[in-house]
This record gives C-alpha cells, structure tokens and sequence, in this order.
C-alpha cells in the first residue's frame, strides 16, 4: 500500500478529485491510503437532495462549501478539526460492503491510544452510544475506495447548524440522513495532541511499524486532479442539480400579509412555482410563477431573474429581498 500526500490541501473539491483521479487512473497494481483534511464544507451523498440535508442560510452565512460525493450514504459535516481516510484498492468481490475491513486498521489505531472504538451497526465507529466515524463506499471497474470521517476535534455547534433542515420544508425523494448522537476524539484521549500528531499516529499504525511507502503526485496528476475538480466538484449541477425531485414549501408574515409559497424542483431547477397569501398587489402573482420557472434553484440565479421585477407591485410592502429569503 502507498500513502497518498495531498500537501496539505484543505479544498474539498481538490480532496475529493484527488480521491476520484486515484480511483480511476493510479496503477491498479498498488492499493493507496490517502488522508485529508476539509476546510468547513458539507459533503452531500450521492443520492440526496443537498437542499433537504443542509441549513442554506447558515451555509451561506458562513461561507461553507457544499460538495457531492461519488459515494452513498448520509450529508457529513468537515472542517480543520476532522480528519478523512480513503482506502483506494481492487475491488475483489468481497471487499464491497465489508467495512469492517477498512474500518478495523482505524480502530485500532484509536485503540491504542485508549479509545474505545467499535464498529456499529453497518458502517459507523462508535464509542459507546455516540458516532466519531461515519463510512461509506464506491466501487468502479474493479476498483473501489472505502472512505470514513474522524471527528477529531470538530465545531459541534457547526455540525449541527449546519446540517439542520426543517423536514417540513422539503419533501422529497432522495435519501436522507440519519442523525446520530456524535462526539470528538479528542474527549476520549488521555493526553491532548494536534489533529497533525493523530495524523501521523494513525498513519504509522496502519503502517503496522513498516516503513510508510509514498506515491508522489506528479504534475500531471495534479493537471488532471484540477481538471477533475473543474468538471465535478466545483460544479454546481453535480452539487446541487442532481438532487432528487423535491417538493418545497414556506409560509411565513411578512410586512404586507401572509405568504405561501410551493415550488416543484427537478434537475435542480425551479419546475413550478405556486403563490398564495393574503397581501394585496396590483400584479397578477402568476407573472412573479413564471418568471421562477426554469430557473436555477439557487439564491444567486433567483436574485437575478428577479432583479427587473418590482415585487411590491405584485406583493404590497415587502423588499424584493424579503421575498427571496422566503424562497430559501
């Protein structure tokens, strides 16, 4: 096995491409491990709805990234105090759904620094009752990587902010997260250490006191990681668009009286959308419906297909800016 260095980088969309371009183009010949860290970004399973997973107004309040994975499984919350492992290997039959095999070396490393970790139920480490790891899984042409998140020492009141959605808010058909009650590692160590140091003890036990052998990333890796990120994870029809069909729903009082609001969200986009409410207008509101449909389901894309619209003509009293918030 060869440990990849990702330098350091804490740029999900870079992280993620790195784990990708390994997957697909490394020698098959070798198996890898690589680490990374995230700067405060939400990572969104393959098959959910990013808008039911995330809290968008602290999202943007705080400037944290939203990025797809390949894989299945639950929205995660990363920052600087949370450390990833990809184990990057031939898929062998038998090595898809067994994450007790790559879990187990991880285990034991926090083992022997006297945490007692355990994997639990199919794809979590636990200790005790609370969750420090969540796993999961992507396989492709014989290849495959296992990945796993170590709440080292991470912003709790982040992760759940951020993660927090109103249920009522969206409805859809995607797969949705299931909370657990979740820790940091660093509450079970017996002597405080940086998330560097339990890089590098994690490293070497899973290393088992071999030497820790590295692939280096040569230029032209790194042409075709940023290519990759380009494509994927800094796109937004991978991050948002290609959530689920979703329905979405808000009422709320505004200054000019109470507002209902329903739109139809397929492909990321607004399919349909329907007002009510008891404001007074001069406008006929359909005007305001036909102007959101086709339009990006993002606030950015909203914003300006409605900067030519004069919301008080169809809405009373309200600031066009009342009126997006709604919609988010």
């Amino acid at each position: 096995m060869l440990f990849i260095d990702n330098e350091g980088i804490t740029d999900a969309q870079i992280n993620l491409a790195i784990e990708e371009y390994a997957l697909r183009n490394l020698p098959i010949e070798n198996d890898y491990l690589l680490f990374y860290i995230n700067a405060p970004s939400i990572i969104i399973g393959k098959n959910q709805n990013t808008m039911e997973e995330i809290n968008y107004e602290y999202v943007q309040e705080h400037g944290i990234h939203v990025v797809r994975r390949l894989s299945g499984g639950g929205a995660v919350y990363h920052d600087l105090g949370n450390l990833n492992f990809s184990f990057i290997t031939r898929d062998d039959g038998n090595s898809f759904h067994n994450f007790q095999k790559f879990t187990e070396p991880v285990i034991n490393a926090l083992r022997k620094l006297g945490v007692e970790a355990e994997l639990s139920g199919r794809n979590d480490i636990q200790v005790g009752e609370r969750k420090i790891s969540g796993n999961a899984q992507f396989s492709h042409k014989g290849r495959m990587f296992s990945h796993g998140t170590l709440l080292f020492d991470s912003h709790m009141e982040d992760v759940n902010a951020a993660l927090k959605v109103n249920p009522e808010k969206i409805k859809s058909k995607g797969i949705k997260s299931i909370r657990s009650r979740v820790a940091n590692i660093s509450e079970f160590l017996d002597k405080p250490m940086t998330i560097e140091e339990f890089k590098q003890f994690v490293l070497e036990s899973i290393f088992d006191g071999q030497e820790v052998q590295q692939y280096r990333l040569t230029p032209e890796d790194w042409d075709g990681i940023h290519e990759l990120s380009k494509e994927r994870y800094a796109n937004w029809d991978w991050n948002y668009g290609k959530s689920p069909e979703s329905n979405f729903r808000a009422t709320r009082r505004l200054a000019s009286g109470t507002f209902d609001v329903r739109l139809q969200i397929a492909g990321g986009l607004i399919e349909s959308a329907n007002i009510y409410g008891d404001f007074f207008g001069l406008g006929d509101v359909s005007d305001v419906e036909e102007t959101l449909k086709g339009v990006r389901y993002d606030r950015e894309a909203v914003t300006q297909a409605l900067k030519d619209t004069d919301i008080k003509r169809y809405f009373g009293n309200i600031e066009a800016s009342d009126f997006i918030d709604l919609l988010f």
